[in-house]
């Protein structure tokens, strides 16, 4: 299976990505990293913004997905908080 995948050209990661080993390895595969640097680092590089706020688009549909998920299988005991829910999830689609 992993011979079949692509290779990635953009590595997006928080700051626990941010050590010399990790960005040494990514850099020899040739992959454009956006990792926010740790406030400890010296020499500071900037972060394309725009670019480092997709992975947040990605979490929050996950929790939408998730939250419509919980009104699908109605998880809610009774009709009262069903329909509180229901109206809660319809306000934010």
């Amino acid at each position: 299976m992993a011979d079949n995948l692509p290779e990635p050209s953009v590595l997006l990661g928080d700051r626990g990505y941010d050590a010399d080993s990790i960005c040494k390895k990514i850099d020899a595969r040739s992959v454009f990293t956006q990792i926010p640097m740790r406030r400890s680092r010296k020499i500071r590089s900037g972060v394309d913004h725009s670019l480092y706020s997709l992975p947040n688009l990605v979490e929050r549909c996950f929790n939408k997905l998730k939250n419509a998920r919980r009104v699908a299988i109605r998880y809610d005991k009774t009709t009262e908080s069903f329909l509180v829910t229901w109206n809660c999830n319809s306000y934010h689609f």
